[in-house]
């Protein structure tokens, strides 16, 4: 497994809280988030990047303040949460990589894809902390995977050159012809070979979806080794999250990384709606999470070793 340099641990260790865990609100997503403020396609269509900056940076003010760090995308949100001075100087900053959405292929496997231009050097030049690569994997099905993979490989390298900081963050999915009932049992041995696929290309900070249970969270601390974990939302709500969060921590995850559970049904293109419940809603919930964490990660070193050894007991 590949040891954090000293500029990625130091990375590490700004997108972490005192504490040493991670606690990153996630406001990367475009497609989602326009989803989310409007019913109507078109009415989605007209939302302009501006819009989305705007209510990217409202969480960012009255989140990411209390966190340790925000995930942002290159297109909507930077560079002015950091020329603007949205950002408070000990909140980390990453990018998103990814663009939004995926192609198919002729098989049925969901293609990602990168936002154009958006290399490591240009991340560094916006100021960040580091990069996030989201990718969606299929451990089942090699063929799934290889367009996928290259995208990982070419990430790693890129910033392993720059020596940034990258999370690598992978999704999976039904096909389309699979059976529910057959996808959701399969779901804890696909998150735990997702995870050891991007372990394997080099990946040296993880960001996943809850593993489904404590085994699979355990075994994917076994297989990360000195890789700390965290663990995404997926947009459930949050009590359901409180409970997969504090299942996670109990079984060696390093931290979390959320979004939508957080401020989901707190944004509107009223910006004075979106701050009120963002304060009144979201913050509230922010501080149950914080309290998970910290309930479950006590005296963990800087990259969640400690952690990952008592959950081994």
């Amino acid at each position: 497994m590949t040891k954090l340099t000293t500029a990625e641990m130091r990375g590490y260790q700004q997108i972490c809280g005192s504490d040493g865990a991670m606690m990153v609100i996630a406001c990367d997503q475009r497609g989602g988030m326009r989803s989310l403020l409007a019913e109507d396609p078109a009415e989605q269509a007209a939302i302009s990047d501006k819009v989305l900056g705007d209510t990217k940076a409202d969480i960012a003010r009255f989140l990411a303040s209390k966190a340790s760090c925000v995930l942002v995308d290159p297109i909507c949100a930077v560079p002015a949460l950091v020329d603007d001075r949205v950002l408070q100087r000990d909140t980390a900053l990453l990018i998103g990589l990814d663009a939004s959405g995926w192609d198919t292929s002729p098989e049925g496997y969901r293609l990602s894809k990168l936002v154009p231009g958006i290399s490591a050097r240009r991340v560094r030049q916006l100021g960040a902390t580091g990069g996030k690569i989201m990718v969606y994997l299929r451990s089942d099905q090699d063929a799934a995977n290889a367009h996928n993979i290259q995208i990982l490989k070419q990430c790693i390298e890129d910033f392993a050159h720059e020596d940034l900081l990258l999370v690598v963050e992978f999704l999976t999915y039904k096909f389309e012809d699979e059976d529910e009932a057959d996808y959701r049992a399969k779901l804890p041995s696909l998150i735990v070979g997702g995870s050891k696929i991007c372990v394997d290309l080099g990946a040296k900070v993880l960001k996943i979806p809850y593993p489904g249970s404590s085994e699979a969270c355990a075994e994917v601390t076994r297989l990360s080794g000195n890789v700390p974990w965290a663990v995404l939302s997926a947009g459930v709500d949050h009590a359901t999250f409180l409970t997969q969060v504090e299942d996670a921590m109990r079984n060696g995850a390093s931290g979390v990384i959320a979004g939508r559970s957080l401020w989901k049904d707190c944004i509107s293109l009223d910006r004075s709606v979106t701050k009120d419940r963002l304060e009144t809603v979201a913050v509230p919930r922010l501080r149950e999470i914080q309290a998970v964490i910290a309930t479950h990660f006590k005296g963990a070193g800087s990259n969640g070793a400690d952690q990952r050894q008592r959950a081994h007991g």
